[in-house]
């Protein structure tokens, strides 16, 4: 199969169009392929079809241009995906109890293989545990085909590295680690992405390639949990970390800027590093320590972040119950609407359980997303109000959670008091940092 020649009459099946799935889906169109994206959530099919973008990485124009050229297809029918010549899988794998959920993936399989043919690229992009590929992934290939892998087609991982709302590092800027289950597949996914992005990055395997995923985000799970560590210490020492963190970041060498916040939120770093650890502890029967201590720490802030709140409202001899509290922001991370495992639902759900009156404001995020686990059943009651002058007068306190860059800073600062776990407010006598 070569990529490379006459692109609109290879068509490319992109399982899944969510945040990672779309973004690949418009790329591959832009580049000159022919592609279907399947997903099983009728009304984002619906949506996408009228050319309504939800992701900001791809411009609703963009969606628009791609349907009216034919050149994109959206369906939830599977029948769609026969003829084939590359599947890419990247469909969700949540963290169930602690346990990684890998059901979509053997969906996504079981639905791709009657349809695997001789020749045809099928390439796995979701973040798992090394193995999935060839343990998992292969076999229910192999099952539903009656192919075999290898001889009669080529199978891949290549880990996605889609970084929401980054405007420098783009899908096709940023390098993409390849990897193969044999040479042919490895040479065949290498000349796939060869065509969508500047660098691809060959591994010697596609375990490799799996736990390159890991590593990056267990890399900035344990760095982002040391400074959430240090920032409640030094507030308790009386310290001013943010002054300390600007002044390591001087050094030109030794040392990587990282920040502390609410929690960690989206796809990646509150699930990515467990699937390692458990990968170490059901395979060789230990304890990978330092996921285990990130976690603890991370998972920890939004209970600091809340108890900090009432310390403050204490402060002004308020207490927290029957307090009107601003949650700003929802999103997990600043200029995204993305609020998946987001650390400021954490937040809100603990105000909202200490009595406070809460409503949360997000310039991004347009309602408040469903959130299902423990302590966060008083979620359903949480009002989303627009961001304006008014609300922030009104608020006994702000928390700033989320730093989008289009709020404007200076009417946050007209609320009685701000807690900002950001450090966005700058030099103001009623702003308290995290």
């Amino acid at each position: 199969m070569s990529t490379e020649e006459n692109k609109t009459a290879v068509k490319v099946a992109v399982i899944g169009q969510g945040y990672v799935g779309l973004p690949f889906a418009m790329r591959a169109v832009e580049v000159g392929y022919r592609v279907f994206g399947y997903d099983l959530d009728t009304d984002r099919v619906g949506r996408l079809r009228s050319g309504d973008s939800f992701v900001e990485d791809v411009d609703s124009k963009v969606l628009a241009e791609a349907l009216a050229g034919g050149t994109y297809t959206v369906s939830d029918d599977e029948a769609d995906l026969e003829g084939f010549d590359v599947a890419v899988i990247t469909v969700p794998t949540p963290l169930r109890d602690s346990i990684p959920d890998l059901g979509y993936i053997e969906s996504a399989a079981e639905v791709l293989s009657k349809y695997v043919r001789p020749g045809c690229l099928v390439i796995l992009e979701s973040t798992t545990y090394p193995g999935t590929t060839e343990e998992l992934l292969v076999p229910a290939l192999e099952k539903g085909s009656g192919l075999s892998a290898g001889p009669d087609f080529m199978v891949g991982y290549s880990p996605e590295r889609i970084d929401p709302g980054n405007r420098v590092w783009t899908f096709a800027t940023t390098p993409k680690v390849v990897s193969g289950i044999d040479q042919q597949s490895m040479e065949a996914v290498a000349e796939f992405y060869s065509t969508l992005v500047k660098q691809v990055v060959r591994t010697k395997g596609v375990k490799e390639a799996e736990l390159t995923k890991l590593l990056e985000n267990t890399f900035r799970h344990v760095n982002v949990a040391l400074v959430n560590e240090l920032a409640i210490f030094s507030h308790q020492l009386g310290i001013d970390i943010w002054d300390a963190i600007d002044a390591a970041t001087t050094k030109p060498f030794g040392y990587m800027r990282f920040t502390p916040g609410p929690g960690v939120g989206g796809h990646c770093l509150p699930i990515d590093p467990s699937y390692l650890s458990w990968r170490v502890r059901q395979s060789l029967g230990e304890q990978f320590r330092f996921v285990e201590l990130a976690n603890d720490v991370n998972e920890h802030m939004p209970n600091h972040v809340a108890r900090r709140t009432m310390e403050i409202l204490n402060d002004q001899s308020k207490s927290i119950r029957g307090s009107r509290i601003v949650c700003l922001g929802l999103a997990y991370k600043k200029n995204s609407s993305d609020a998946r495992e987001s650390p400021a639902l954490h937040v809100a759900a603990k105000l909202l359980a200490l009595g406070a009156t809460v409503v949360a404001c997000d310039t991004y995020v347009s309602s408040v997303p469903k959130f299902h686990g423990r302590g966060m059943e008083g979620l359903a009651g949480l009002e989303l109000v627009p961001f304006n002058r008014e609300e922030m007068q009104k608020a006994d306190i702000v928390v700033v959670l989320t730093d989008h860059d289009n709020v404007d800073y200076e009417v946050v600062l007209e609320a009685k008091a701000v807690f900002d776990t950001r450090h966005r407010c700058r030099n103001a006598e009623n702003v308290q940092y995290l």
